[in-house]
């Protein structure tokens, strides 16, 4: 099926290309959304009319989507979720979540703008692209955490094994304290036992020595 772009699409054309595409493809996304008409000689001469202000127009929204994309470009967002001790999420984060954080934040951008390359399920640090423009794309960060706490702790590069970890090896570190802190308590108190013992001892000896 032939098509005629209205503007640019990425691995398929520019704007004003009449390109070959999968019928289902054209109906269910070109079409739906705008990108594209049938490319029908009516609609091929619709195209050539409005040709300059299609561009003109694609050059503002251009320009709009620049200037949120160096706002918005390379921010993190924290993304609160529950998740197990190993860092796995009970469910997923959707590019509805990824939309609705930028949105609390004063940025608008539609949840159809972002694309997540693969699954986010477990808890961390996971790049997300978002398409302000077919000519602008973008990547933010979501921080995925349990809590505020926890999302500060990986924005700094640490993960929550590595906290786990930590806490691990200083509880260790308690507990060995205790036992060396007991042991040397047990040492004096046994010393403080013997010097009686002993200075009777030496008493006796005094005694038969005289006798």
């Amino acid at each position: 099926m032939q098509v005629i772009l209205l503007e640019r699409v990425a691995k398929l054309g520019q704007m004003g290309d009449v390109v070959d595409v999968k019928p289902g493809y054209a109906r269910n996304y070109l079409l739906l959304q705008g990108k594209a008409l049938t490319a029908s000689q009516e609609n091929i001469a619709r195209f050539e009319a409005e040709k300059a202000h299609l561009e003109a127009q694609n050059l503002e929204t251009k320009k709009e989507a620049e200037a949120v994309g160096d706002k918005l470009g390379g921010q993190q967002f924290v993304v609160i979720r529950q998740a197990s001790d190993g860092g796995n999420l009970y469910g997923s984060v959707t590019t509805r979540d990824a939309a609705l954080v930028c949105k609390e934040e004063g940025f608008e951008v539609d949840r159809k703008q972002v694309i997540i390359r693969e699954p986010i399920k477990e808890l961390g640090l996971h790049e997300v692209e978002l398409h302000l423009h077919p000519e602008v794309m973008i990547t933010i960060t979501l921080n995925v955490a349990r809590s505020p706490e926890e999302a500060e702790l990986q924005a700094s590069g640490k993960t929550i094994q590595d906290a786990a970890a930590e806490e691990e090896a200083q509880a260790e570190f308690e507990i060995s304290e205790l036992f060396d802190d007991i042991g040397a308590a047990q040492l004096d108190d046994g010393d403080e036992g013997d010097s009686p013992r002993g200075a009777e001892a030496e008493t006796s000896d005094e005694e038969d020595t005289q006798a």
